[in-house]
């Protein structure tokens, strides 16, 4: 079978050199997002609730997601420091405005979204468990990168058992330049990193 191509560009160089230096708020933004990711799950068994095989398919991953988000918290807690609010850079809310409102696109855009910011989440851990000075966090980051994959795996196993590659593909390299879109720019203030804020490698015209 032909691999999938989720992500239109890669992370740069810089992102990596912020999280790295801002350690504590990228852990809390990454509880977050594990608690988002889970909501997400269950908002879509909710919503396509007679949908055959969906709620088989999330359910674990939101058991999942809720025990990354136990994983990261019992660190924190080990620090000293708790789960605290945190402006969200509006990397999920961008890509919220590219779904589509009517059925079945809605679903479609529904978890080709959702696996992209898996892929990105996936992306961004494998950087932070390679290049992290913190041997603890590089263990933790390298722990959740077989599940964090089968996530967003598992994305792409819901559309094509719904629609053909020739439908979904475009529409996920769409989704994807609007995913780059949303992390591009530069961060303003060293405080507001997150493990989706900006921050996209420029590629040459030879690795586009």
């Amino acid at each position: 079978m032909t691999s999938i191509r989720w992500l239109a560009a890669p992370t740069s160089e810089a992102w990596v050199e912020q999280a790295i230096a801002r350690p504590i708020e990228v852990l809390i933004d990454h509880a977050h997002c594990e608690r988002k990711a889970a909501g997400a799950a269950v908002q879509l068994m909710f919503r396509y609730l007679c949908e055959p095989g969906l709620g088989e398919a999330l359910s674990p991953l939101a058991r999942e997601e809720l025990e990354h988000f136990e994983q990261v918290l019992a660190l924190l807690q080990a620090r000293g420091r708790y789960l605290e609010p945190l402006p969200s850079p509006g990397y999920g809310a961008q890509l919220a405005k590219q779904v589509r409102r009517g059925e079945p696109e809605r679903m479609l855009d529904s978890f080709l979204v959702a696996g992209l910011i898996e892929a990105r989440s996936h992306e961004r851990m494998a950087l932070l468990a390679e290049h992290s000075p913190d041997p603890e966090l590089r263990d933790l980051y390298a722990s959740l990168l077989q599940s964090e994959a089968r996530h967003f795996g598992l994305y792409w196993v819901l559309c094509e058992e719904r629609w053909s590659r020739e439908l979904i593909v475009p529409r996920l390299e769409a989704l994807a330049l609007a995913e780059v879109e949303a992390l591009s720019g530069d961060l303003e203030r060293p405080e507001d990193v997150r493990m989706h804020s900006v921050g996209i490698r420029k590629q040459s015209p030879k690795e586009a």
